[in-house]
């Protein structure tokens, strides 16, 4: 699998503090993001907000990580970043048991370590910024529950062991036990090959019986994957994305994606570098601490980076947002 930078992000501006009329970083800090997968439309609008805020800060910043979805050579990437002693590491755990002794390690060394978009809850990470996966399942379970009158089956795509995409999946069922007709019939295994989920929802119009009423996503490519089988069968169902790639985006335009669940990559990047470059002000005496049983912690254990509801009544808004940005 070849590992590589996706891209080196050299600041070009200071971010000029009212206070002392300077960054108190210098560009001799580097910082890295570390993801399981780079080759992703979502990571570029992640790389636009670490872009953002290293020019802000005046430091370093680089997302590296394989091209396609490998956790077991993203933990030997972390693992090397880590030998380095970085100002810090970002890291978005593709199997957060894989990466939770790597994590651990790294702490013990004193290099700050907090996750983005998808955490590792059960290692020594600071904190966590990303979105309430939870909850943004059950933003999605409300619209699937919609559209589908409250009856209907449903087949439902993520890749097996990612927490992030667990915990979506976990807020859909627990908000659909109050829909007993609606049932996830078939949950399909990525296994970080998107042309599974083609295969699946193709699979799903030609033989399922009982028949696919709905698709639902628990990661960002997916859906229009589902959309393209639709666009060629001239077919249309209920499905509901995630995330707001420019491709999921043309699918609702074009009405064979009903809706999508739409994080804040952007947000992600940006506040995750600017939040791990304030540990080195605030220096604590020690990363070893239980900082989420402290009640008198620096840190927080969880900053909810939002998430929005995107379908055809706000398309042109939210694209209009976001080229504004």
């Amino acid at each position: 699998m070849t590992r590589k930078f996706l891209q080196s992000l050299i600041p070009s501006g200071l971010f000029l503090l009212a206070s002392c009329g300077s960054t108190p970083h210098t560009v001799a800090e580097k910082y890295y993001l570390i993801v399981p997968a780079t080759k992703s439309p979502y990571w570029e609008q992640v790389t636009a907000g670490l872009n953002r805020a290293s020019r802000d800060l005046n430091v370093a910043v680089s997302i590296i990580g394989p091209d396609t979805y490998d956790p077991k050579t993203q933990r030997e990437d972390f693992r090397r970043i880590a030998a380095t002693r970085p100002a810090g590491i970002m890291v978005s755990a593709g199997d957060p048991a894989l990466m939770a002794p790597e994590i651990d390690a790294a702490i013990a060394k004193g290099v700050p370590v907090i996750t983005v978009d998808a955490d590792s809850a059960g290692s020594k990470r600071l904190f966590f910024v990303g979105t309430n996966n939870f909850e943004a399942g059950q933003m999605g379970a409300r619209a699937l529950a919609r559209h589908l009158n409250s009856k209907g089956n449903v087949m439902a795509f993520l890749t097996a062991g990612q927490s992030n995409l667990e915990e979506r999946l976990d807020g859909y069922r627990a908000l659909l036990d109050a829909h007993p007709q609606i049932k996830i019939t078939e949950v399909v295994d990525l296994k970080g090959d998107l042309k599974i989920a083609f295969d699946k929802a193709k699979e799903a119009l030609d033989k399922a019986k009982p028949p696919i009423d709905a698709f639902i996503s628990m990661e960002g490519q997916s859906g229009k994957e589902v959309a393209e089988v639709l666009k060629r069968r001239k077919a249309t169902k209920i499905v509901i994305a995630m995330d707001a790639i420019e491709e999921t985006l043309d699918g609702i335009e074009q009405g064979f994606i009903t809706a999508t669940v739409a994080q804040k990559p952007f947000t992600m990047g940006y506040m995750g570098l600017r939040l791990l470059a304030d540990l080195n002000l605030i220096k604590l005496p020690t990363l070893g601490l239980d900082f989420a049983k402290d009640p008198n912690s620096p840190l927080p254990r969880f900053i909810d980076t939002g998430a929005a509801m995107v379908d055809k009544s706000n398309l042109a808004a939210y694209r209009e947002s976001a080229k504004a940005r």
